[in-house]
């Protein structure tokens, strides 16, 4: 897929995350190239020194990595702590939830890209959530409030799983629906689920395609308490 690239704008937290701490999906092939599944899993978040993306580049592979460190909160209160707050799946391993609409998402938003010549450089895209703060039913049920979306995207060699790119720390926030207005989603069958993977996609594919990158919208006192 082309892309004209902006993820060297932040530097990452340069925090090596080893297997046993996170959950990671396994490299997903989109087209023909070499992916070297055990050098991707032993990279660590790009650091500061990363160096800058190339561009035109071609994203054969993606990952996507749900740290065990963030904090799980099934807490029915309108703002509960933790990193993760998400409801609409059975109760389960809701990083894995997560890391399952971070795929979804990363696949749509590159779907219909244009495909770039053969002298593209063929990358794998790796995602790192940061927080997943979707609504509880009692905030979902009233007054409503905001899906806090926050996670890391950077380029990798798919050969040898170096970094390619530093890391840029994307805050994604989506209003949410509450009360009556989320009741009649519903039944129209636009879940939370539904809203966040569209929403997500639409955020990567920005990130890939515009040169400003994703520039998201501020929703004030309840948008920063998602994130504290």
């Amino acid at each position: 897929m082309t892309t004209k690239l902006r993820l060297v704008a932040a530097a990452a937290l340069g925090l090596t995350l080893s297997a046993c701490a996170t959950v990671e999906t396994a490299t997903r092939n989109i087209s023909a190239g070499p992916v070297d599944e055990a050098a991707v899993d032993a990279v660590p978040s790009p650091s500061a020194d990363a160096p800058e993306a190339m561009a035109p580049v071609k994203v054969i592979a993606t990952r996507v990595v749900v740290p065990r460190s963030l904090h799980v909160s099934e807490a029915n209160t309108y703002l509960p702590g933790g990193d993760i707050v998400w409801r609409e799946d059975p109760p389960g391993d809701r990083h894995a939830q997560v890391a399952r609409i971070f795929e979804a998402a990363i696949d749509r938003g590159l779907a219909g890209m244009a495909e770039t010549g053969d002298d593209a450089v063929k990358v794998i895209l790796r995602a790192e959530v940061e927080k997943f703060h979707a609504l509880t039913e009692k905030a979902r049920y009233t007054t409503g409030g905001v899906h806090g979306l926050r996670f890391k995207l950077s380029l990798h060699d798919p050969a040898t799983g170096a970094p390619l790119s530093r890391a840029r720390s994307i805050k994604a926030d989506l209003k949410a629906f509450g009360g009556a207005r989320a009741i009649r989603a519903e039944r129209a069958g636009i879940t939370q689920k539904a809203r966040i993977t569209e929403h997500l996609s639409d955020v990567i594919r920005t990130e890939l395609t515009d040169p400003e990158g994703f520039r998201g919208e501020s929703y004030g006192l309840i948008g920063a308490l998602n994130h504290l």
